[in-house]
């Protein structure tokens, strides 16, 4: 079945449903869920964010943009991840936690509007991508994953945001802020924020794949390997020193191995920091 005949049986799915609320983001797969949805049943698909200290402001804006270019409507489902133990000690399962809150946050929201299903955007690539421990709470909590249901894989998706003309359709993967914090390391507001203004500051000085990781106040910052050069050259390393020493870090480095989607979940804690650019105290 090619990409198309797939795109065609997901609406055809979600069309015998009375109304659907996607749990979305704003990136490339909840985008093509919600476009789907809108075509499938109208007024009937609702596309809702799950608001917390977690989501980049930067994130929260594409999502309201997204949503009117889908025409679908958009709402907020507030929470905070911070009132769970469970999810501040951060252990291998922080985003097991992250992902039922989530999700059950978009279920209470579902209930409020009277809607039954609640469609997240899970695609066919998800489960061969290593340490996914909140695909768990997608099963657990019963919510509906047309692109994996039909068997639409992450090139497929872009594809199909392609052909809605998505803005998003080459937007890079964003997990959430708390991603950047190694796993046994307290989440914390003060680290979540200072995260988000240095990926603020790397967002505006123009690179496009990149984490900043907090460790306890040591900042590793990874690029795309295509953009390593430009890391690397002296003007930018002073500037990121100066700049995420004023909101925090005591110590800005770069990681020579690039950006890499999971290096600080469990199965990847011993790691080499590279390149430290050391602050204007040292």
């Amino acid at each position: 079945m090619n990409t198309e005949a797939k795109a065609a049986a997901v609406r055809e799915s979600l069309a015998e449903r009375d109304g659907v609320l996607v749990a979305f983001s704003g990136g490339v797969d909840s985008s093509v869920v919600a476009a789907l949805a809108h075509d499938a049943l109208g007024d009937g698909a609702v596309a809702c964010t799950a608001k917390s200290e977690t989501l980049p402001e930067a994130e929260l804006d594409d999502a309201k943009r997204v949503a009117e270019e889908i025409g679908i409507r958009h709402e907020l489902a507030e929470f905070s991840e911070l009132d769970s133990q469970a999810f501040v000690e951060n252990d291998g399962e922080r985003c097991y936690h992250c992902r039922t809150m989530r999700l059950s946050a978009m279920f209470d929201a579902a209930r409020e509007r009277g809607i039954e299903t609640v469609c997240d955007g899970t695609n066919a690539s998800d489960p061969g991508e290593g340490h996914r421990p909140g695909l768990r709470a997608v099963e657990e909590l019963d919510a509906y994953s047309p692109l994996l249901d039909h068997d639409i894989t992450k090139e497929e998706v872009r594809e199909i945001a392609r052909d809605y003309g998505l803005s998003v359709a080459d937007k890079p993967s964003m997990a959430c802020l708390s991603s950047r914090i190694p796993t046994g390391l307290e989440v914390t507001e003060e680290r979540l924020s200072r995260v988000e203004r240095a990926e603020t500051l790397l967002r505006t000085w123009g690179f496009e794949q990149f984490r900043v990781r907090d460790h306890d106040g040591l900042a590793r910052i990874e690029v795309a390997p295509d953009e390593l050069e430009r890391a690397l050259d002296p003007d930018f390393a002073r500037a990121a020193r100066d700049h995420l020493t004023d909101i925090g870090f005591d110590h800005v480095t770069l990681d020579l191995d690039g950006y890499r989607t999971g290096s600080v979940s469990p199965a990847n804690d011993d790691l080499d920091l590279d390149v430290e650019y050391p602050t204007s105290t040292d």
